[in-house]
């Protein structure tokens, strides 16, 4: 423990040194405004626009959205790795397709998703989904590879159940893995969500971040993306949290 804390203070001392450094390049007039503003500007922008509530809607409205895509590839990325690790033949089937998969551009989908789904929310969402199942499947095989043979023993030597073993070996086991495969699906849901607002919605955090970046209104921009940095950051936070609360229980580090 002593060497996260360690590592977490040269984290913040890092990230602090760099924002202290913008502020002063940004206040001595280094860095021309019309391209950065200052870090604190930034944050006065972003809390205007919470105490304005002129953006409360297209907050919610992508952040419902992301949590829709998040939802849907958790549960479906499980599954499908799950499928992976119990029929070999399938994974070699699929590993090409693995391999090369965040090489294909997910947006070319989009005229697709909109002939199925309509011209609403759900192809943003499609596209949230489909950039963070890959994340959560990988991650969710990787994890059941490595679940050391000598636990599966165990528990068959202990007459544990299916059910018993999966709860109380196999999961615990392979727990880091699958919390891995969930802040990353976390971070690519906002990316496919976001990315998608930015160049072909016409509501949500990204279509007001690309407005504000054509309007050259960068108080409002770089306000909009400190608060979706924070909300990224705080969820991976309480994954972050959850996880080391969990490794604690079992006597880890």
């Amino acid at each position: 423990m002593s060497t996260m804390s360690r590592a977490g203070r040269i984290r913040l001392v890092a990230v602090a040194v760099l924002v202290l450094a913008l502020e002063a390049a940004c206040r001595m007039g280094w860095v021309d405004p019309v391209a950065v503003i200052a870090p604190s500007l930034m944050v006065q922008g972003a809390w205007r626009l919470l105490a304005s509530g002129k953006y409360t809607g297209d907050m919610l409205l992508t952040l419902s959205n992301v949590a829709i895509a998040f939802s849907l590839a958790v549960v479906t990325g499980f599954a499908a790795g799950w499928l992976l690790y119990v029929l070999p033949r399938l994974r070699r089937a699929a590993d090409p397709l693995l391999a090369s998969y965040y090489a294909v551009p997910t947006f070319i989908f989009y005229p697709l998703f909109i002939v199925l789904f309509g011209l609403n929310r759900w192809p943003l969402v499609a596209i949230g989904f489909i950039f963070a199942v890959v994340a959560m499947a990988l991650n969710t095989l990787q994890g059941f590879e490595r679940v050391p043979r000598v636990l599966r023993r165990t528990a068959r030597a202990m007459r544990l159940t299916t059910r018993q073993e999966m709860l109380q070996v196999v999961f615990p086991s392979c727990a880091p893995y699958l919390f891995t495969g969930l802040k990353l699906a976390i971070v690519y849901s906002f990316i496919g969500v976001i990315a998608g607002e930015f160049v072909l919605s016409g509501d949500g955090f990204g279509f007001e971040i690309a407005f504000a970046y054509n309007s050259f209104d960068n108080a409002t921009m770089y306000g909009l993306m400190i608060l979706l940095l924070g909300f990224v950051g705080g969820l991976n936070t309480i994954l972050y949290s959850w996880e080391r609360r969990l490794y604690l229980r079992r006597g880890g580090r």
